[in-house]
């Protein structure tokens, strides 16, 4: 739905992983074997898969101020299912996390979370404040305070709701 450019580094895994479902239409690109594919995703992996985006989702949603959208298993419960090895390059001594186990999904989305948060970007990883969106995007705005995934589609018709209600 969204016009933004992908968010940064790892991160654009975790805002594709969210974006797979179009609140507004119910199309879930999980259920093809493509959409699966793109994550590297078993058809058994897909209910695993829906809670963790979820999950997702309800953080985002927390990061731009907004309620969580449902009830859904805690981010950090999933995630502490997925250990982080501290790696460190011989040749310049730079130090960064990595997944115990590059395979599963949920270890790739915490050491992309990991690492946003040791570049400072997570908190800017957020979910359109739309009920019927939820879309997520990478708020890039100067004062971090985006709300709508895109101005011209879900900023505008929050923008008319309320002109027509005043």
């Amino acid at each position: 739905m969204s016009e933004r450019s992908p968010a940064p580094g790892g991160l654009e895994l975790v805002e594709s992983l969210v974006n797979t479902l179009d609140i507004e239409s119910g199309a879930d690109s999980l259920d093809t074997a493509q959409g699966r594919a793109r994550f590297g995703l078993a058809e058994e992996d897909v209910p695993g898969a829906r809670e963790l985006r979820e999950s997702l989702r309800v953080v985002l949603l927390a990061h731009a101020g907004h309620p969580p959208h449902r009830a859904v298993a805690p981010l950090g419960e999933l995630l502490a299912a997925s250990p982080l090895l501290v790696t460190v390059e011989a040749a310049d001594g730079s130090a960064g996390l990595a997944p115990a186990d590059e395979g599963p999904l949920l270890s790739r989305v915490a050491a992309a979370i990991a690492q946003a948060l040791v570049e400072g970007t997570w908190n800017r990883l957020k979910a359109c404040e739309a009920v019927d969106c939820h879309w997520a995007y990478y708020d890039r705005s100067p004062a971090g305070r985006g709300r709508w995934c895109s101005m011209q589609v879900c900023g505008a018709r929050a923008k008319m709701r309320r002109y027509r209600a005043k």
